[in-house]
């Protein structure tokens, strides 16, 4: 499977995929087909008070059965046709407001459905996904594409079915009334059927990439939004607008496009329906003159055919607002035929608490195959080892610290956890495995204490505050006005960055995990801060297997080794606090120096 989500399916194929995502909703869709098969026998008793007023009440067309005998021809006639009227209305508006409901109710639950489906599935997919394609494309998937469902399901099926049975309906009750006027009505039908199948086709294509270039225009609306305090402090903000502007017209003018090709069918929709109309009214005016139809025949002949044309026009116009669903559910359904490259193997074993022995066994990793990043890496790292990493920028390192977290499989050789090869344990219990501190600590947009508890969820306020503490972040929390309940904004952008960082720290205490992968921890932080975060680091690597990714000199003093990555390959270096970093002196990488400062 390509890691690139291309729409390509048969129609078949499709409707096999919507059928199986709607199965827990059969029973409330049962109930939209059904309720909308109620207006059927209302739209063909729609005309009859209109037929009864004409032909009985101001002409001498006896009322059928017992009617006829009731008092007044006339006032009986007209209070049966007025009566019909007011009570087909009222069934009719009870029908409309009861599916509407019913619609409602079981188009947001298919669609949140759906939209779980993916956004779980979404989160499954690699890094490398992920860096490749970019978020936006998925997020364009997931909230543009995933109602599709809906429509297709919920206002696409349905209203087809009825309006067929409507139309079947309705022939049989003019062609009983005058053969030659129903055959004279179908003789749109293939007309419509030949434009539909012209302009189907191409309306698809043009929903493709009308979606496309709307994806690419939020790519670029979010990536500008996510860096804005980069494009301020620049002062490009006109250079974006114009960006995002290019990037827009080009979805502008295939919608404009899409609009022409609508406008084009919807006219040659039109005219094909008027001109059954007038063929129909000329045959009928000239049956009724005849006297082969009776007037309110006629009326009631025409009122059928109006209902007739108005399905067939509505099926017809609908056709574009089916391609449009029909490509959603085709780029959702493709955003989930994308394998994750990280995955849990059918024997994966269970993991509880590691002891955190880190190998590596002639691994390697390549994003692409002519360009490895790391060539035959081969190191063993015993439990409890705090691990130096340095290297230039680029040169591997956050790659090697991927591969230890899985995020990553290794395209060569392999990781090992206790001696067993990473892919061997189950995902979601190796991933218990990890705390992990970044240069950039990342928050999300809740309180600080669930921000602490994100790894422990069901942590109490106790243990909270103890990590905390640990971290030294419990004094600036307190003085806050609302303490560990006071919201962090954004991305955390209400904490200064040492607040976050230390925050960052009590999330990796609160989880308590073996191993310990701490990427460029104080790089974005003053001296002052450093100390305290520092402090922090000491006590919660006690114990546990830690890498570091630093080039602080003062972050690297509490190694017990550190390694250089260069060219793809690990080799020992040793850290002097009266100098600078000393690195590749020509030590084998299983054969470590011990941090001078320690």
């Amino acid at each position: 499977m390509s890691d690139s989500p291309r729409a390509a399916m048969s129609a078949a194929a499709l409707a096999r995929r919507l059928l199986a995502q709607a199965r827990p909703y059969w029973a409330h869709l049962a109930g939209i087909v059904a309720l909308d098969l109620l207006a059927v026998p209302l739209a063909l008793l729609t005309p009859l008070p209109l037929k009864i007023a004409i032909d009985s009440a101001l002409g001498a067309q006896e009322l059928p059965g017992p009617l006829g005998r009731l008092g007044d021809a006339g006032i009986t006639a007209l209070a049966v046709a007025v009566g019909g009227v007011v009570a087909i209305a009222l069934a009719t508006e009870l029908q409309k407001l009861l599916t509407w409901l019913l619609q409602s109710w079981t188009g947001e639950k298919l669609v949140l459905a759906f939209r779980a489906k993916l956004f779980a599935h979404v989160q499954r997919l690699s890094l490398a996904w992920h860096d490749t394609r970019g978020t936006a494309d998925a997020i364009y998937r997931l909230e543009y594409d995933a109602p599709a469902i809906q429509w297709i399901g919920v206002y696409g099926v349905s209203p087809f079915l009825t309006a067929g049975l409507t139309l079947g309906g309705m022939i049989i009750v003019t062609a009983r009334l005058d053969r030659s006027l129903a055959l004279v009505a179908l003789a749109v039908v293939p007309v419509l059927a030949l434009l539909i199948r012209v302009f189907g086709g191409r309306l698809h294509a043009k929903w493709h990439e009308a979606k496309e270039l709307g994806s690419s225009a939020t790519s670029v609306l979010q990536e500008v939004l996510t860096a804005l305090r980069v494009v301020k402090a620049f002062g490009q903000e006109r250079r974006e607008e114009r960006r995002f502007v290019d990037q827009a017209s080009q979805e502008v003018r295939a919608n404009v496009e899409l609009v022409r090709l609508q406008g084009a069918f919807y006219s040659l929709i039109g005219l094909t329906l008027a001109a059954g109309t007038a063929a129909a009214l000329w045959l009928g005016v000239s049956h009724v003159q005849e006297g082969r139809l009776s007037l309110g025949e006629l009326v009631i002949v025409m009122a059928y055919l109006a209902q007739l044309y108005t399905p067939l026009d509505a099926l017809s116009k609908n056709l574009s607002n089916l391609q449009r669903s029909v490509v959603g559910a085709e780029r959702a359904f493709a955003l989930l035929d994308v394998l994750p490259e990280v995955a849990d193997r059918p024997d994966a074993r269970p993991l509880s608490r590691a002891r955190g022995e880190i190998e590596f066994r002639a691994a390697g990793f390549a994003y692409e195959s002519a360009r490895p990043v790391l060539r035959e890496l081969n190191l063993r790292v015993p439990a409890g080892t705090r691990v130096g990493i340095v290297g230039r920028t680029g040169a591997g390192k956050t790659t090697l610290v991927n591969l230890i977290t899985r995020f990553y499989d290794p395209t060569q050789g392999a990781v090992l956890l206790d001696g067993e090869d990473l892919r061997r344990w189950r995902l979601e219990d190796l991933r218990r495995q990890f705390a992990i501190v970044l240069q950039e600590p990342v928050l999300f947009s809740t309180s600080i204490g669930e921000n602490i508890a994100y790894g422990r969820a069901r942590a109490s306020e106790a243990q909270i505050e103890a990590a905390a503490r640990a971290a030294g972040a419990h004094d600036f929390i307190a003085a806050l006005p609302e303490g560990y309940r006071t919201p962090v904004g954004e991305r955390g952008m209400r904490l200064s960055g040492g607040e976050r960082q230390r925050i960052a720290l009590a999330r990796a205490f609160l989880k308590d995990a073996p191993i310990l992968i701490l990427d460029e921890p104080t790089s974005s932080v003053d001296l002052k801060t450093e100390q305290v975060i520092i402090q922090a680091l000491e006590r919660l690597m006690h114990g546990r297997t830690t890498f570091i990714i630093a080039h602080r000199l003062s972050t690297l003093a509490h190694c017990d080794v550190v390694y250089a990555v260069e060219n793809g390959r690990l080799a020992a270096a040793t850290v002097d606090q009266s100098g600078p970093l000393l690195a590749n002196r020509g030590l084998a990488a299983d054969a470590p120096v011990r941090a001078s400062g320690r």
